[in-house]
């Protein structure tokens, strides 16, 4: 099979977005039906990300997007073959490795004198990233501090899991006991802007982490609610007064930019991504097909096809948070070089094509000359 330049697929993709957004409807149709003849879910890097991307300006034009996105979320495959798929994803490319490597050592070197430690994740998910750092803990030279881990999980995330949050604490009580370390979990299954101080049980003479793993971008903010959720949520934290509060975030600019630049920016984001890929998992494998279906379409479809409150991917870029995290009161908390040395090295596991950036005590992880996902850490 021949692969259409690279650079005519994207031009077609701009072509169709330009059409949409200048409601030029006809010209939009016949582009729509140019462009499917070149896309597919099992061809090149941009083939398959154009094939998402215009189901994304399909959904858009029908007004439809919200629907694909809950479809998208909530649509088979089971909770335990969802998780896979996502287990997948999290060996075959560095990013959420990185952001949990990040975020640890952070928490691991504000609390290193604590015997007393309560963290406060704000995207529990399947609670893997706790597993390396009760370990850490385990092994202190004058024996483990007593450790609880309030995990929230917005209620829709359960099928995500196979499971409530119980299967999550079940989990890292079994590591627990494994390391002999004494361990206490709580599951809030709530949203994250709707947390209040009461529900986090925050007790005195306990050290305090919070952390946001690729989370914070769900919480609307201004432009969307006037209320303005994500700084109040920011507000809150800082008033809880953590040791350390850590932030992952995707590398993009989405959140308030008008529809065609948006549309642009996710193009170029995901290129980056679905290469990445490219590299790791062979062109006809059901795995990468089912990874990319199940754990980026819906994030793709969601940013190009939906507005206000329905559109719930809503990326920042590192200056950005930088902005609101001052002005809720935190002040940067360094990444030490220990942190940098270590994911130097796990990233010696991977192609050489990623990139590590160390800017201001933040870092930055990229593929060739694109920023993907940052970690930095507050206090």
């Amino acid at each position: 099979m021949s692969y259409p330049p690279c650079d005519d697929v994207k031009q077609l993709l701009i072509k169709c977005a330009e059409a949409l957004s200048e409601n030029k409807i006809e010209e939009f149709k016949l582009l729509v039906e140019e462009t499917r003849s070149v896309v597919s879910i099992s061809g090149e890097p941009i083939q398959r990300l154009g094939a998402y991307m215009l189901e994304g300006l399909v959904a858009r034009h029908e007004s439809s997007g919200t629907n694909i996105y809950r479809a998208l979320r909530c649509r088979e495959p089971e909770g335990s073959e969802l998780l896979s798929y996502m287990r997948i994803l999290y060996d075959i490319c560095p990013y959420i490795k990185f952001g949990y490597m990040a975020a640890n050592g952070a928490i691991a070197d504000a609390l290193r004198n604590e015997d007393s430690i309560h963290i406060i994740d704000f995207q529990i998910a399947q609670g893997t990233q706790w597993i390396t750092l009760i370990q850490a803990l385990a092994a202190r030279p004058g024996g483990p501090p007593h450790v609880r881990i309030t995990g929230i999980d917005d209620p829709v995330a359960e099928y995500a899991r196979g499971g409530g949050l119980h299967t999550v604490g079940k989990l890292l009580l079994d590591m627990s006991k494994k390391f002999n370390i004494p361990l206490e979990f709580k599951g809030l299954p709530v949203y994250g802007p709707e947390v209040t101080r009461e529900m986090l049980d925050i007790r005195p003479g306990e050290a305090l982490a919070v952390n946001f793993t690729l989370q914070l971008h769900h919480t609307p903010d201004e432009s969307v609610d006037v209320n303005n959720p994500r700084d109040g949520l920011l507000r809150l934290v800082k008033g809880l007064s953590p040791k350390v509060t850590t932030l992952v975030e995707q590398e993009s600019n989405t959140n308030t930019t008008p529809f065609l630049t948006r549309f642009m920016e996710t193009l170029d984001y995901y290129s980056a991504m679905f290469e990445s890929i490219d590299v790791t998992l062979p062109r006809d494998s059901k795995e990468r097909i089912n990874v990319e279906q199940h754990c980026l379409a819906k994030d793709i479809v969601n940013i190009v096809a939906c507005e206000g409150k329905d559109r719930i991917e809503r990326h920042e870029l590192l200056g950005k948070w930088r902005s609101r995290l001052s002005m809720a009161g935190f002040k940067p908390y360094p990444l030490s070089p220990y942190v940098n040395s270590v994911i130097k090295t796990l990233l010696g596991y991977y192609s050489d094509k990623y990139t590590l950036v160390e800017k201001d005590g933040t870092l930055l992880l990229g593929w060739k000359n694109r920023n993907l996902i940052s970690a930095s850490a507050w206090h």
